[in-house]
């Protein structure tokens, strides 16, 4: 089996471990799972090497080996290749077996039953805010949002509330100049979010009005490990209109969802 060459720690050139290789299996898998959760829709194995910058015979041989697997799904109409219906059955694993996620996905629900705003529990996967678990609230109007959503540090509450903590050189590792930048074109200034950061640490709690639309603003409280860091949030997405009153009185309720999470 052809075995990649490298130099040893006296300059010799010497055979790589036989794991390498399948540790670079492992990490085109991973690649190519992360890919397609992030394009949220089908895509054929060719545009999928190309988005990849990959052999199309290496990611025909691993999409066949995941499909044969039953992790990968190719549709019979047009090819497109999605996740199977095993990948969902895992998922359902997670949510059953993290005591964190259980619980968060019963007090989301109870908390938009009981406030009729829409409810989400967040945490960070990839760099990105991910929404975990979420439910809509009452009102006529639909809030763009839903489970497996990854959105941009910056243009979230909660993305303010996790990473506090965090050093400044640690945040600026992980957010991408894209990121600063907000759907309609205004740029957010990678020192004001760390100053946000900061007071979000400070306050407990954090509110952003109109980052991602000008008619939501959205309210995030922590939810903290037992080491005393922000291991996820649950918050709420307002219409930007309500009052200070009435804001208060969610965010007083919210604080102890976040607080009943919480291990610390």
């Amino acid at each position: 089996m052809e075995q990649d060459v490298g130099i040893d720690a006296e300059g010799r050139a010497s055979r790589a471990r036989p794991a390498t290789r399948r540790e670079r299996s492992v990490d085109r898998i991973v690649q190519i799972l992360e890919f397609l959760h992030g394009h949220g829709e089908g895509i054929r194995i060719g545009a999928l090497a190309k988005a990849l910058d990959a052999p199309r015979s290496s990611i025909y041989t691993v999409v066949n080996d995941l499909t044969d697997a039953g992790l990968l799904e190719v549709s019979s109409d047009d090819g497109r290749i999605f996740f199977g219906k095993r990948m969902y059955l895992y998922g359902l694993n997670y949510i059953r077996e993290n005591s964190l996620a259980k619980r968060a996905r019963a007090e989301v629900d109870r908390l938009a039953k009981e406030t009729g705003e829409t409810s989400e529990f967040c945490m960070l996967q990839t760099g990105r805010y991910t929404i975990m678990h979420m439910c809509p609230g009452t009102r006529p109007f639909r809030i763009s949002s839903a489970v497996g959503l990854q959105i941009p540090i910056p243009w979230t509450a909660s993305g303010r509330l996790l990473l506090a903590g965090h050093s400044r050189a640690e945040i600026e590792a992980l957010i991408v100049p894209e990121d600063l930048v907000l759907p309609d074109g205004r740029r957010i200034m990678i020192d004001d979010f760390i100053d946000a950061i900061a007071q979000a640490r400070q306050d407990g709690y954090c509110l952003t009005k109109g980052l991602v639309d000008a008619y939501t603003q959205c309210l995030a409280a922590p939810i903290y490990n037992a080491e005393d860091q922000v291991e996820a949030t649950i918050c709420l997405v307002l219409p930007i209109d309500l009052s200070d009153d009435q804001t208060a009185v969610l965010r007083d309720r919210l604080l102890r969802s976040g607080q009943a999470l919480s291990t610390r």
